[in-house]
């Protein structure tokens, strides 16, 4: 399949300024550029006045004499964000739209930061997602997402949340390994309510096949989240929602969640699905290197108010949040990574490192993609974000193209120097 990076949709809804044309026809920048200036976030800690160095897709560890400088004085420069659980935006779904209408949905998450991406899926017949899971592993293979999440349809009827109940399914092993077979070598994820019959012989199987097995939509008790836990399962869906409340008798899967070393929590800090103190709960217990900001996006996300499918489920969008026509129940988010950024730091206050390592280096490393994206490194590609004092996006670069050209003066020269 060959297909270029386009959207037939209008402007995307807060779309950084900046933004030209499509993300495959990003503006192109010289061959080596020093980016100098602005506060770098690496994975040691913030340097003012740091230096990142891009040579064609990659970041360098030097620069000879006389290469071109822009300066991004008064910015951060962060790594490109990582979503590990979106089900699409610019108006698009990944688990119902065209090849077509899927890279605009790409493309307006880019334009806000994230330059890594894995397509989530909602719950549907097994066959349709069988038939997703081939679509979505195509636009994988060319490098346009980072693999699929298959949420659902191994979900607990109880904690359904915006899930047909009527395709719900108990995960069976063999039903499991139809989806990741029909991805391709793709799958990244699979989200299980564990307790159900076959869901810890499933996170074995996904376990064995390199798939992370994910708990969420579960109604499991705090003895069966630690059994699946020990099978191998390493995420947490969307700590807190979809899933029992913490009881000081019945602890249930958010206590055995947070206190294992072995799991990354999934965050949606949009401010409708979790209380601040819940976020600072999960980021106190955990610490800054278990938590996993994401977006949990559906369609509304970067174009606006008004009803859409989320999969066989009517929504309603309004004042940007995403409810459900029947029953009410919320329904994904319209959450973009910068939105989520923005709000821990300005709002929730906290440390601009750890909020790097939530939508970066922490999802890239349960990926398994931090050896190529996540920080500023030498050798990984060149994903990053140009942010300014108030954290909003000024600039995206992802494997050294600018997507959002960042306001800043003409190329000078010559810097020379190291990467900070």
């Amino acid at each position: 399949m060959t297909t270029e990076l386009t959207s037939q949709t209008g402007p995307h809804e807060g779309a950084p300024s900046g933004a030209r044309g499509t993300a495959r026809q990003a503006l192109a920048g010289p061959h080596t550029v020093v980016l100098s200036g602005a506060t770098v976030v690496l994975p040691t800690g913030a340097v003012p006045d740091g230096r990142v160095i891009v040579e064609g897709t990659r970041i360098a560890g030097s620069a000879p004499e006389g290469t071109p400088r822009r300066d991004l004085s008064g910015h951060y420069l962060v790594p490109g964000f990582v979503d590990m659980h979106n089900h699409g935006g610019g108006g698009a779904s990944f688990t119902s739209g065209t090849v077509e209408e899927i890279l605009g949905g790409i493309r307006t998450h880019r334009l806000h930061g994230t330059t890594t991406l894995v397509a989530s899926t909602v719950t549907g017949d097994m066959d349709g997602l069988a038939q997703r899971a081939g679509l979505l592993s195509e636009l994988a293979e060319q490098g346009d997402l980072a693999g699929i999440h298959f949420e659902g349809p191994f979900i607990s009827p109880c904690r359904k949340g915006a899930h047909s109940e009527r395709l719900l399914r108990d995960p069976d092993p063999a039903e499991v390994r139809k989806l990741i077979d029909a991805a391709r070598g793709q799958a990244r994820m699979v989200t299980l309510a564990t307790e159900l019959p076959g869901g810890v012989d499933s996170v074995r199987l996904l376990v064995e096949h390199g798939v992370i097995a994910a708990i969420g939509h579960t109604d499991a008790t705090y003895e069966q989240t630690v059994e699946a836990i020990d099978a191998g399962a390493t995420v947490a869906t969307h700590l807190f929602n979809a899933m029992p409340a913490l009881g000081h008798r019945t602890p249930g899967p958010i206590a055995a969640l947070l206190e294992d070393e072995r799991i990354t929590v999934e965050l949606i800090n949009d401010g409708v699905h979790l209380h601040p103190a819940s976020l600072q709960l999960a980021f106190h217990h955990a610490g800054g290197g278990r938590v996993a900001f994401i977006t949990d996006a559906m369609d509304a996300a970067g174009f606006g108010d008004g009803r859409y499918m989320l999969g066989p489920l009517e929504v309603e969008v309004a004042d940007g949040v995403a409810r459900l026509v029947e029953g009410g129940s919320i329904a994904g988010s319209t959450l973009t990574l910068d939105l989520a950024f923005r709000r821990a730091v300005t709002l929730d206050r906290l440390p601009v490192e750890d909020v790097v390592a939530a939508v970066s280096a922490n999802p890239a490393r349960q990926l398994g993609v931090y050896d190529r994206v996540g920080s500023l490194e030498p050798g990984k590609d060149a994903d990053l974000v140009v942010l300014d004092s108030g954290f909003e996006v000024k600039g995206v670069m992802r494997r050294g193209e600018w997507l959002v050209e960042p306001p800043s003066g003409p190329l000078t020269g010559p810097p020379g120097g190291r990467a900070s």
